[in-house]
């Protein structure tokens, strides 16, 4: 609970940071609205302090307030309820002027509907109604509808910046949304201890190679790798160092295969690849360079440990009738390769038969 608490303040602090700006630009211009529609009333004193104290003041009070809050995010709302309260009120002491009044609700509605949605807009709604009713009863005001020259001009920079503002703030945090999104997609299609396409993406990828290559009747290969007695080392030296030696492969085969090689964890201690524009003696010798050069490793805290790899590798050919067909051919060169002695690179086409033949020297 206290960590969902945490997290929800978080979020909530979040969220008044992004009220402020806009609270403080928007009550700074239309202030200007407000300060002309009221300048040729008989106002008292006080009443400009009030406005100047709203405006200048009560941004950086309302923030304080959100921010010291056991909920900040509540507390902001109330904040923004309050913003669109003291609107009505203002609306009301300028005797209801026609565009400072439409113009002050229409920013505020904006600003509550971006922030909260339609809940929100219908409060901020209310809240102004019952603040222009107050300040109508207390006050009394002359009712003047009709906006003078001076009026309208003085809301014009109201209704260019805020509106232009508060897109600019709506385009961020699209960014931030979709930057967001990017990542999330990015984690949902990788293996986390490797950091390679996990299983279920590269069987999907695998399954769209093998459409293009059957479409286009281009050369493609796909390649298993497995790490040579990896329960052995496991055994041995832990799990710890079992999962290094994982990372270290994948960043291996990161460093030695193209940009445009699909490499994946198939599972357990297997990797694999796909290969797209390679035929099959391309594909051997990428997959041999990467053999030599994990062969030759060696962890300067672990030197007697060294790795090798089995590799099976198999190229699109027109008899393979789907991506499981052409991956069992993988497969079984990689049980070929195994059984004839590990750390090598065998290809296909080969059968299990054949290789059983070769281990017993038939």
């Amino acid at each position: 609970m206290p960590h969902h608490d945490g997290e929800q303040n978080g979020r909530g602090l979040s969220f008044a940071k992004r009220i402020y700006l806009p609270r403080t630009i928007g009550l700074s211009v239309g202030s200007v609205c407000v300060a002309v529609a009221l300048y040729p009333l008989p106002w008292m004193h006080w009443i400009w302090a009030m406005l100047v104290m709203h405006a200048w003041v009560w941004p950086h009070l309302a923030y304080q307030r959100a921010r010291r809050s056991s909920n900040p995010y509540k507390a902001e709302l109330q904040n923004m309820l309050g913003d669109s309260f003291a609107g009505g009120i203002w609306v009301a002491l300028m005797g209801f002027s026609a565009l400072p009044s439409v113009a002050i609700l229409a920013m505020m509605a904006m600003q509550n509907i971006a922030a909260n949605g339609l809940r929100l807009l219908w409060q901020g709604l209310l809240a102004n109604l019952l603040g222009a009713v107050l300040g109508f009863v207390l006050f009394t005001p002359q009712i003047q509808l009709a906006s003078t020259p001076e009026e309208i001009y003085a809301c014009l920079p109201l209704l260019v910046i805020y509106p232009a503002f508060i897109g600019w703030m709506g385009y961020k945090v699209a960014l931030k949304l979709s930057e967001h999104k990017h990542v999330l997609s990015r984690l949902s299609r990788t293996d986390s201890l490797t950091g390679l396409i996990n299983h279920g993406t590269w069987k999907d990828l695998l399954q769209v190679e093998f459409t293009r290559s059957q479409t286009l009747n281009r050369a493609c290969c796909v390649a298993l790798i497995d790490i040579d007695h990896f329960k052995t080392i496991n055994d041995r030296y832990g799990h710890i160092v079992g999962d290094s030696v994982l990372k270290a492969l994948s960043q291996a085969l990161r460093d030695n295969i193209r940009a445009s090689d699909l490499a994946g964890r198939y599972g357990g201690d297997e990797l694999c690849v796909i290969l797209p524009n390679t035929d099959l003696d391309l594909a051997v010798g990428i997959l041999e360079r990467l053999r030599q050069i994990v062969e030759n490793q060696v962890d300067a805290l672990l030197p007697e440990l060294r790795i090798s790899l089995s590799i099976g590798v198999a190229p699109y050919e027109q008899h393979i009738v789907d991506a499981a067909s052409w991956l069992n051919e993988a497969d079984k060169a990689l049980y070929g390769a195994k059984s004839t002695g590990r750390n090598r690179v065998v290809s296909a086409p080969c059968t299990r038969a054949d290789f059983q033949g070769l281990a017993l020297g038939v």
